[in-house]
């Protein structure tokens, strides 16, 4: 991207979005177009159209979305639904309507089917049905990637998606009932910790397997892809290893010095057996992350466990 050239990044707000326009400004970018939700509201057609004519960035980053855990998106089905799809159907048509050059929808490795075969190759998209737990938010996410290839195909915009495993870092969401497993683990065992507890409940076998990439690695895929796609495409972007639930709350609790005991609920989902992605595209293309997901959960943790406003108590 030139530096000159005006970059809408949408969702700025979020922990992904935060990360994006950190890197970018580090980069040299400073033509930057940033809305919060409650000065442009994605979801209202009218108020996106209006916006893109008046702006129009020649880039578009699409971090805008609901997102959370097993909890919430068990309890939300019709906004994890409503939301994701009114979003990515207004700003793309509205970017590929007001002239946007390049558009990255960032997608989510919940779109691949339940039973997919591991690692998860890109073509395997539709080829079964998603995970129960999180069905409405996949079908949006998958949604979203087809309507990034149907604008391409058929007006030849450089649109694409780039697809994410779990994602966490500093700014995740640690609402217990909305966050996502690692933020709810980190919140969990921190406060364990600080009580002194017996032990810590945790969804589940611990059996699942899951795939983590820290955030800054998320964002610097995002800038890397950018230039680099040509449209209609959907690419995973992961680190390429998963780790079990069990394993992963070990090694959090060490991160937050929890010495009590690890107690699985089996009768809580555990949600999609495996999700790993096929990284060899990735690969081709000349990306891989940087951050090891024991680097990255111990600069999450230590940005939990100091807090906005100082230390977090016994109360986080």
């Amino acid at each position: 991207m030139e530096k000159s050239a005006k970059i809408y990044v949408a969702g700025h707000s979020g922990m992904l979005g935060k990360a994006i326009v950190r890197m970018l400004r580090e980069r040299g970018h400073d033509n930057l177009v940033l809305r919060t939700s409650s000065e442009l509201d994605l979801r209202r057609q009218a108020d996106v159209e209006a916006f893109f004519e008046r702006e129009r960035p020649q880039v578009v980053i699409l971090a805008a979305a609901r997102v959370g855990g097993i909890w919430a998106n068990m309890n939300n089905p019709a906004p994890f639904f409503y939301d994701n799809m009114m979003i990515q159907l207004n700003v793309v048509h509205a970017a590929c309507t007001f002239g946007t050059q390049r558009l990255l929808f960032v997608s989510s490795s919940c779109s691949y089917p339940r039973m997919c075969l591991q690692p998860m190759k890109e073509e395997a998209i539709l080829t079964g049905p998603p995970e129960p737990t999180n069905e409405y938010y996949a079908i949006a996410k998958i949604g979203g990637m087809k309507m990034i290839e149907a604008y391409h195909r058929q007006h030849g915009v450089q649109f694409f998606s780039v697809i994410f495993p779990n994602l966490f870092g500093p700014g995740d969401n640690f609402d217990p009932r909305d966050s996502h497993v690692i933020a709810a683990l980190i919140r969990r065992f921190h406060e364990a910790a600080a009580e002194k507890l017996p032990q810590v409940e945790i969804w589940g076998t611990g059996r699942a397997r899951r795939e983590f990439l820290y955030v800054d690695d998320a964002a610097d895929a995002c800038l890397f892809f950018i230039d680099r796609l040509s449209g209609g495409e959907a690419v995973n972007a992961g680190a390429g290893m998963d780790i079990s639930i069990g394993e992963l709350a070990r090694l959090i609790g060490e991160i937050a010095g929890y010495g009590g005991r690890l107690a699985f609920d089996p009768t809580k989902p555990d949600g999609m057996p495996q999700k790993l992605l096929d990284v060899s595209v990735m690969q081709k293309l000349g990306w891989a992350p940087r951050v090891s997901l024991d680097e990255g959960l111990r600069r999450t943790y230590e940005w939990y466990a100091q807090g906005t406003d100082g230390p977090r108590g016994k109360k986080a």
